[in-house]
């Protein structure tokens, strides 16, 4: 006889499971298929999308730069890599190369540390932060192309910032800032600059304020300064914040347009001399009707922007990006 309060053992002397008897196969199996149904029916969505407007248009790309075609009929006549040559055998691609080098690195190097330090200053508070955080932010809001008309407009001869500069005594800073073949990529920079440094300050801010308080607050027990503080604890905490914004800099810059083509002057641009790849695909292809060159150009633009994603991920974004993935534990 065996009391109430004793756990009956199975015949095998292994105790009987808590968790209760196993679901039949088949109902693991419905739920499996019921899993494969939702997640085939919340993606082919985005699938046909992504496919219809960005594989096959790449496809048509590639197709078409294969021929010399000027837009009329079908393609006839097959060029190969002709037109991937003769870009690269262009100096005006090559300038536009370069120019596009210039935004990226002018964009990362001046860009980033002011604002890095603009939203250092804002993360502190005082009166008035609101409408600061709020002024910087405004020339982002603004459309490109309403952007790049005022500052065509305020940059030509004799308009207001050179009027502005000789009633302070600086007539001599007065350049041709559009006309210039050595000048104007560095004034379409500055106006890239002021353009497109809040959406930076912005995403810094953001994250500023995922920063814990606890940490700043034991180094400023420990004796730490204001600089000390945002030196080693709140700047390397910003570290994947910074890098993302790079990311995003870097090929915003590679694709650049609409500030170029409305900002810079046509006879300047056809030179060269404020030129980017999307420009030149954009005058070679369209205006000038070769087709074909210009689907090469834009397979080119498509290649390196790729190639350097995939570098900055490897490099830049791996530590961050693993780190977002939830293992499944094993």
């Amino acid at each position: 006889m065996t009391s109430a309060n004793q756990i009956r053992m199975p015949a095998g002397g292994a105790p009987a499971s808590p968790a209760g008897p196993r679901r039949p196969a088949g109902a693991r199996r419905a739920d499996n298929r019921r899993k494969w149904y939702e997640i085939i029916g919340l993606t082919t969505p985005a699938i046909v999308v992504y496919v219809m407007f960005v594989l096959v248009p790449m496809g048509f790309a590639v197709y078409y730069s294969l021929f010399r075609w000027r837009g009329v009929g079908p393609p006839t006549e097959f060029v190969g890599l002709r037109n991937y040559t003769l870009a690269f055998q262009d100096p005006i691609f090559l300038d536009a190369l370069r120019n596009n080098a210039i935004i990226v690195f002018g964009s990362l190097l001046i860009q980033g540390p002011i604002a890095l330090g603009i939203a250092l200053l804002l993360n502190r508070r005082f009166r008035g932060r609101s409408v600061f955080r709020l002024l910087v932010f405004v020339p982002y809001v603004l459309a490109e192309v309403t952007v790049g008309i005022m500052w065509k407009l305020l940059l030509t001869g004799d308009g207001t910032v050179d009027a502005l500069l000789r009633s302070l005594g600086m007539g001599g800073l007065v350049q041709a800032w559009l006309a210039d073949l050595d000048v104007v990529i560095w004034t379409l920079l500055a106006i890239l600059t002021w353009k497109y440094v809040g959406f930076a300050i912005i995403l810094l801010l953001a994250g500023l304020s995922n920063v814990p308080d606890e940490l700043t607050e034991a180094a400023a027990i420990d004796g730490a300064s204001w600089w000390q503080i945002q030196r080693h604890v709140t700047i390397p905490l910003l570290g994947p914040t910074i890098r993302i914004w790079m990311f995003l800099s870097m090929i915003g810059s590679l694709q650049i347009f609409d500030m170029i083509w409305v900002t810079s002057v046509p006879a300047v641009r056809s030179l060269g001399a404020s030129a980017t790849m999307a420009t030149y695909m954009v005058d070679n292809g369209f205006f000038a009707r070769l087709w074909g060159y210009g689907n090469a150009v834009a397979v080119i633009l498509f290649v390196i922007s790729f190639v350097a994603a995939l570098l900055f991920q490897r490099f830049l974004l791996r530590r961050d990006i693993e780190g977002a993935i939830t293992r499944r534990a094993k």
